[in-house]
């Protein structure tokens, strides 16, 4: 296979705005579609070197896997050796646990999987996993397995045939996508069904180089270049992907395959020696970034500053030198390193992994040897409890004439009312009511608001949950005896930046107006916000007051600033200083209160139950009342919120 240094300069166009992502830089929004550009140039090489193989009657499965092998286990298995001891001093064993079957997940080229199962790519706790970007790994893993198998059972059909059986494949797996991301998004993502279009984009262009060679066609070539960089800085996290959308960058990728010959402008760019170097070590320095961020932040008690990220950065780039200097290479000689010993290093290395890995899930993440006693119990007591999701609750309580007995409460709001409906449950059943939780996580109560760091998908289901149990409500004859309405009110009046426990308001806000398609282009300006939202819990309460004979308003809780997932804030649990919140707080407070005055209804401050001046709770007799920064513990929900609720429903 003829040598293509362009090829090495994409690479470096993938790995550096895929750093800057992660790293936070928010011109890099698009960044993570460097991973699609990897997945394409993946697709063209493997697939070139099969048709030759396959072509000079070469072919063998298994030295291919050896080589694959030797390209992606030395660096990578290096690189997860040597995060465990970083993962020993500063994780919590929940931590532990779940890094421990990533190592296992890893090893066996299902972490894509494993990460599907767990989280969203673009989750805040996702952020803070060190071996999270080894799904795309998985991916090119699977696609490796798979494709050889595949293009050698095709072949006999003819090269022709075998192109266009590709092509239908990856017109399905593109179809495939585009449904994905409106109905399973985390899938979508994650999963090879959807990915493998775009490594069949780069076999396609491996078929037709192979048969036409690379065309020069600067038009064509810069604008390929062109498309990647558009897609890096105009993308973001509300983009859906992979999607149609991804057709920019991998068509670009595409476009600087088939037509950047090296006289094009843009090969002479790709093919500098800045571009070049950093495509030697590009495999490196991903593998390197992510644990380097991971582990910073789940060391920091505060968000690391840009200035650290670039930092780390920059070391990421030095680290992945000397991993591809000293492991890499020697590895991918074989003149260096003999095929025994390679194989027998694999073999020593998985083994080492999936022990590791197996032994820390086994052992709840090694919980008795990281933590002492008191540690324990202080972990433990960050359990938050509420009842279980109940699809049959909800038709139950649409449906249209229910038939309905005895005293009733129905609780309304999102993750932050179903974080106490355990509590109240138990009280409802002293009391003789019957208790409807109807909540919806991330949906604000009832409102035409929606929230641009959710996906199109999610707000839309949202808004079609509230439209739908405004209707409901409309439509009911007999009022309820009590409904309590509960949400993290500050989240959505101020933005994302009051989980930093600063309700300050920065960036872009978290909320659309009223009435407004889910394309986030008109959200709610600083100015507007209390009006709106003096307007918004007027019609809220209105409505609810129409429809109970009580209303109960849970006021928002403060938001925690202790890190309930760094080893070294239990080990020393503090208070939240609120000197920042308390002043944030108080355009909330008088949308709020306007509100309350016109309207009676009664209210729950817990701000007041939990703070004293300038200090509040996070910790009573040695147990958490919190169990994240925004959430309560079950045992902050019996302590704090249950007492009050059960004296207003006496």
């Amino acid at each position: 296979m003829k040598y293509r240094a362009e090829i090495d300069g994409l690479r470096a166009l993938a790995v550096v705005p895929v750093i800057l992502f992660h790293a936070g830089f928010e011109p890099f929004s698009g960044g993570f579609v460097g991973v699609d550009v990897f997945f394409v140039i993946s697709g063209y090489l493997i697939t070139t070197i099969l048709i030759e193989d396959l072509e000079n009657q070469r072919f063998s499965l298994v030295n291919f896997y050896e080589r694959r092998a030797r390209r992606i286990l030395p660096a990578l298995f290096f690189v997860m050796l040597v995060c465990i001891p970083f993962a020993w001093m500063w994780m919590l064993p929940s931590q532990m646990k779940e890094f421990s079957q990533s190592l296992v997940a890893v090893s066996l080229f299902a972490s894509n999987i494993l990460f599907w199962r767990k989280s969203g790519y673009f989750d805040a706790a996702a952020e803070e996993k060190p071996l999270l970007h080894t799904w795309s790994l998985a991916v090119e893993e699977q696609y490796y397995v798979l494709f050889p198998i595949f293009l050698f059972l095709a072949w006999r059909y003819g090269k022709n045939r075998v192109f266009w059986m590709i092509v239908v494949m990856a017109s399905i797996s593109l179809l495939l996508s585009e449904w994905g991301w409106r109905n399973k998004a985390t899938a979508n993502f994650y999963l090879a069904p959807t990915r493998a279009w775009e490594l069949f984009a780069g076999s396609i262009a491996a078929f037709i180089v192979q048969k036409n060679g690379v065309q020069k066609n600067n038009f064509l070539a810069l604008l390929g270049l062109a498309t990647i960089i558009f897609s890096i800085f105009v993308y973001d996290e509300t983009t859906p992907f992979p999607s149609v959308y991804a057709l920019v960058p991998v068509l670009g990728v595409v476009l600087l395959v088939l037509y950047a010959d090296r006289e094009t402008l843009a090969a002479k760019l790709l093919s500098t020696k800045a571009f070049v170097g950093v495509g030697y070590i590009s495999y490196s320095a991903y593998l390197w970034h992510q644990p380097l961020f991971a582990f910073t932040r789940i060391r920091s008690l505060e968000h690391p500053s840009l200035l650290l990220m670039l930092a780390l950065s920059f070391l990421s780039m030095l680290m992945a030198y000397i991993s591809w200097r000293y492991v890499e290479k020697p590895f991918r000689q074989s003149q260096l390193v003999s095929r025994k010993i390679r194989l027998f290093s694999f073999f020593i290395g998985i083994f080492l992994l999936l022990t590791i890995g197996s032994i820390g899930y086994f052992t709840d993440g090694f919980k008795a040897h990281i933590l002492n006693a008191r540690q324990i119990a202080l972990v433990d007591s960050l359990e938050r409890s509420n009842l279980p999701a109940c699809k049959k609750c909800f038709e139950e309580f649409f449906q249209q004439g229910e038939s309905r007995q005895g005293r009733e409460i129905v609780l309304i709001g999102d993750s932050n009312a179903d974080h106490f409906s355990v509590g109240l449950q138990s009280i409802a059943d002293d009391l003789g009511y019957s208790l409807h939780t109807l909540t919806y996580p991330g949906c604000m109560p009832l409102a035409e608001f929606y929230r641009l760091d959710k996906s199109p998908g999610v707000n839309a289901e949202c808004l079609s949950f509230n439209r739908l149990f405004k209707e409901t409500l409309s439509k009911n004859n007999e009022k309820f005896d009590v409904i309590i309405v509960s949400a993290a009110w500050l989240l959505y009046f101020y933005g994302s930046e009051v989980l930093d426990g600063i309700a300050n308001y920065s960036g872009t806000p978290i909320i659309s107006s009223p009435n407004l398609s889910l394309d986030g282009s008109n959200p709610i300006k600083p100015e507007e916000r209390e009006e709106i939202f003096v307007e918004y819990f007027n019609n809220l309460l209105s409505q609810l007051l129409s429809n109970a004979n009580k209303v109960i308003v849970v006021g928002p809780l403060p938001p925690s600033i202790v890190r309930f997932d760094n080893k070294f804030a239990i080990r020393n649990p503090k208070l939240l200083i609120t000197d920042q919140y308390l002043t944030s707080i108080s355009a909330f407070s008088r949308a709020l209160n306007k509100s309350l005055i016109s309207h009676q209804v009664s209210f729950i401050d817990l701000a007041s139950e939990l703070c004293r001046e300038r200090e509040c709770e996070v910790i009573r007799n040695d147990k958490f009342l919190y169990s994240d920064p925004t959430h309560l513990s079950h045992y902050g929900q019996l302590t704090v919120i249950a007492p009050m609720l059960e004296e207003l429903l006496r």
